[in-house]
């Protein structure tokens, strides 16, 4: 593994995302002197926080899995997660709801979910359940330590012991496919394949070892921590500063300073001068580069994935089966999919992400109250130029008008928040997604940014744009493979199987 050569006594870390904290810890644990420099008035990066009407809503992820990789970041600064960071497993992770009005609550626990399976669509599709579970974990022991969780200095790295078990596995096929050679009941398959839209692929166009992130749920589990998911960022804060970590919050990297092949200096937006000798920059790529003042060249062009249209809603009412996760399917699947990612439109039958924080943490909300977080997919800005300034607002209420005929009937907000691409583009995410550049094959592992650019020998790169790409886990990860980059790969433990 390539390292930035010279001495790397001090360190400035450029943002205060997850990926950046994840980087400042770990950094602190091995001993550098750590500064954090944040544009922003406080550490979260697109895990974001409002209050509104007495409502306290998570503006970014709303899901959160491999907690072993949370709790490793603190470990890394030589903290205990749970001193920080409360968090409770959910149960079910989600209830998925279909279309014909049938429901299938979603558990981690392998009997749980196999007795749900039976009830769900019968004997041989619980007995096909477990051969998929049994085939997702055999995958992620393959895929993660050396695929996932390591770095990797060029596509030869990739030929491996561990390659030739995820080929013999199926990992090369697409996804949907593979997943039907276990089940038969086609909405069965959409709960273990939906998950490639967040790595902006169709499940019939993903490949089949994209299926790691249907592990993460279905069978490592969904957590939520006390506070809600924006509580993560100012644990992973609070735990850096303890570990000597300074932060410079309101203070943007401006420039920086070079001395040959070296940054020496990182300069803020109001003129101060930090002297380094490595810089970790977890901005998004564009400003990343920017501030490199050079852009790698590849034979394409970043194809960033589909965004997110997000309707936030605080209101009075009872919907006791609505628990904190439910994925709503629409009627309509492969069809959706082109429309979104190859026509640039918005699902004309779209699923949808429905998260309801309260049924966890009423704390969130004014008391007898509830608060939703409403996801549907949508088009980015560079393959649908929609005016959402316009879009939005009727988009936000037929969103809402079928939430209300699909499980919410008589919802009325007391107060409500949009998100639409053009917002995601305002926080200067690329293309207006927060899902960053997707996972096609030519944009995952060496093929994706690398973390080590070329130009400047003591720069790494952090966060959802560059290895191992989009996710809350995936981006603390980055952080840790950028620390590794500074100081050589510390001793961790390898990945986990929380069956």
């Amino acid at each position: 593994m390539r390292t930035v050569p010279g001495r790397t006594d001090r360190i400035v870390v450029v943002g205060a995302g997850l990926s950046a904290l994840s980087a400042a810890l770990h950094l602190a644990g091995r001993g550098r002197r750590v500064t954090v420099v944040e544009r922003g008035p406080g550490p979260g990066g697109r895990v974001g926080r409002l209050e509104l009407g007495g409502y306290r809503l998570d503006t970014g992820p709303t899901v959160l899995t491999m907690p072993e990789i949370v709790r490793d970041t603190f470990a890394g600064g030589s903290a205990e997660m749970t001193t920080y960071l409360p968090m409770r497993r959910l149960d079910p992770a989600y209830t998925a709801w279909f279309a014909d009005g049938s429901r299938l609550p979603v558990h981690s626990d392998a009997e749980e979910m196999t007795e749900a399976v039976r009830d769900f669509a019968g004997p041989a599709e619980a007995a096909g359940y477990r051969r998929l579970r049994r085939w997702l974990t055999r995958l992620y022991r393959a895929e993660f330590d050396r695929f996932v969780a390591s770095n990797i200095d060029s596509p030869l790295g990739l030929v491996s012991r561990d390659l030739a078990r995820v080929v013999a596995l199926g990992g090369f096929r697409r996804l949907d496919p593979k997943v039907s050679s276990f089940l038969g009941d086609e909405r069965l398959r959409r709960v273990f394949t939906f998950q490639a839209l967040y790595a902006g692929e169709s499940p019939m166009r993903a490949l089949a070892l994209y299926a790691v992130i249907a592990y993460m749920d279905t069978v490592g589990g969904v957590y939520f921590p006390e506070g809600g998911i924006a509580a993560l960022p100012r644990a992973l804060a609070a735990a850096a500063e303890s570990a000597g970590v300074r932060f410079r919050y309101g203070e943007g990297a401006d420039t920086l300073e070079r001395r040959g092949g070296r940054v020496s200096a990182v300069l803020t937006g109001s003129g101060d001068r930090i002297p380094c000798d490595a810089v970790v920059l977890t901005g998004e790529l564009p400003e990343s580069y920017r501030l490199l003042g050079r852009a790698p060249l590849r034979p394409l062009r970043l194809s960033p994935g589909p965004s997110a249209l997000v309707v936030h809603v605080g209101a009075a009412g009872d919907w006791p089966d609505v628990g904190h996760h439910t994925v709503s399917f629409g009627d309509a699947w492969a069809a959706t999919f082109r429309e979104l990612i190859t026509e640039g439109r918005q699902m004309s039958d779209p699923s949808l992400l429905i998260t309801r924080p309260t049924a966890s943490d009423p704390a969130l909300a004014p008391a007898h109250r509830h608060l939703f977080s409403i996801l549907a997919p949508a088009p980015n800005l560079e393959r649908g130029p929609i005016d959402w300034s316009r879009a939005a607002g009727p988009a936000a209420a037929a969103l809402l008008d079928e939430v209300r005929k699909r499980l919410l009937p008589g919802l009325e907000a007391d107060v409500s928040h949009v998100i639409s691409p053009a917002d995601w583009a305002a926080r200067g995410m690329v293309a207006g997604t927060p899902f960053s550049y997707a996972h096609s094959f030519g944009q995952t592992g060496p093929f994706r940014p690398r973390n080590l650019p070329r130009g400047a020998e003591n720069v790494v790169l952090a966060g959802a744009g560059t290895v191992p790409g989009v996710g809350v886990p995936t981006v603390l990860l980055s952080g840790r493979l950028a620390a590794d980059r500074i100081t050589g790969s510390a001793p961790r433990r390898g990945a986990e199987d929380p069956r």
